[in-house]
């Protein structure tokens, strides 16, 4: 026996944790090391009884292309003065293999400094999970899970614009993304929505629920001039991180708090806040128009994962094995387009008090440009005229206005 390997998965679920825990499982019993499944994430790593279990190849084999993740999550944040020793020592650790997104690869690279100090000889690979595609990859590089993600949010989201058709009303979806809009771009562009609301978008101007709302009524008048009474409209949930508390609260909605007096977001319906304030604003301006909301949030995280993560999982799994006997240590492992794997190490990616940077949808990239200028609808000087059809002030509407742009 060469030594055991640790393998963790922090933060929530995405498609494709269980093939990452499989292939690096394989490859490594198959190099002659122990493999420790940690439950629970970083919760019980430094307890003094750990929950643990030993993954052997036929568990390894049997959980590769299962949705959801066969070792329990967890959040949980360990502070410095928990950190210890014990179970590298005891198991004779010579990895920690830890799977997740900003958060768990920050606390990872605290590990890594706190076992450097200790003279303890862990090396510590992370790989990079999360279905809102916010970790600094290099550009074109998506985190594991969230194409997995994407596909099954674009599939509920093309029944919600039939239901639109149909009905003849308007939707407002609500997609994950703590920080950055990627899942609810990639979804809404991918269905064709009229209108996409994402942080990022709000880059010359502040985050309110009046400009949000706005931005959606402005594609609600564009489609009435173009004589179409129906339509989708998607919106981030990561436009909150970018609101104040005071912002949040005055939208009315009943909230709980946190012990720091923040209110508590994760237990309300994201879509139900920004629907209801719609149809408020729709009823000041006069407009007859029914709209209801939809969250896509945690119908996607556990579910199988496609072909194009369950390679790429595999490649990361691999390229775990790959960069571990080469010796690397402290970095996220990475795969190009071409299937090469690369390390991004954590100290090249972090801020001032080393935490992950988070990526943001690239607004000055091709891709954002032709979508918000081309992709979506939505009224401009242009259709000044056509709008005092149905608003006095179509001026308010305006969506290079509502942004500053």
């Amino acid at each position: 026996m060469k030594g055991s390997i640790v393998i963790l998965a922090g933060g929530g679920p995405a498609p494709g944790i269980n093939t990452v825990i499989s292939t690096v499982s394989k490859v490594f019993l198959k190099d002659g090391y122990r493999v420790i499944g940690m439950h629970e994430g970083y919760k019980t790593l430094f307890k003094e009884n750990p929950v643990y279990i030993d993954i052997d190849f036929e568990r390894a084999d049997r959980i590769y292309n299962l949705g959801g993740s066969f070792l329990r999550m967890s959040r949980y944040k360990p502070k410095q003065e928990e950190f210890n020793v014990n179970f590298f020592i005891k198991h004779d650790v010579k990895l920690l293999v830890t799977i997740g997104g900003d958060d768990t690869a920050s606390t990872a690279n605290r590990i890594s400094k706190y076992l450097v100090e200790q003279q303890v000889h862990v090396k510590n690979i992370h790989v990079p999970k999360t279905i809102d595609n916010d970790l600094p990859l290099p550009e074109g590089e998506p985190t594991f899970g969230y194409q997995s993600a994407k596909q099954e949010g674009v599939r509920i989201c093309q029944t919600v614009y039939e239901d639109a058709r149909s009905s003849g009303n308007w939707f407002v979806v609500s997609a994950m993304g703590r920080e950055a809009g990627h899942l609810a771009f990639g979804i809404g562009s991918a269905c064709h929505y009229p209108m996409i609301i994402i942080p990022e978008m709000f880059n010359k101007t502040t985050v309110t629920f009046n400009r949000i709302t706005n931005l959606i009524i402005s594609a609600v008048l564009k489609r009435k001039i173009l004589g179409i009474p129906y339509g989708v409209a998607i919106v981030s949930e990561g436009v909150f991180h970018f609101m104040s508390d005071n912002e949040i609260i005055a939208s009315g909605t009943q909230f709980t708090y946190d012990d720091h007096g923040h209110p508590e977001l994760g237990n309300v319906s994201k879509a139900h806040i920004y629907n209801v304030l719609l149809q408020h604003k729709l009823k000041e301006t006069g407009l007859s128009v029914k709209s209801r909301p939809v969250e896509v949030g945690y119908e996607i995280r556990c579910i199988p994962p496609t072909a194009f993560d369950l390679m790429y999982c595999s490649l990361l799994g691999m390229g775990v094995k790959f960069l571990f006997d080469q010796g690397v240590t402290g970095c996220m492992v990475t795969s190009n387009p071409v299937g090469e794997v690369l390390p991004l190490f954590l100290k090249d990616v972090e801020d001032e008090n080393g935490k992950v940077r988070t990526r943001l949808v690239n607004m000055d990239g091709q891709k954002a440009k032709m979508v918000f200028s081309d992709g979506l609808q939505f009224i401009t000087e242009v259709d000044y005229e056509a709008a005092r059809k149905y608003v006095d002030n179509p001026e308010e509407f305006d969506f290079k206005k509502i942004l500053n742009w």
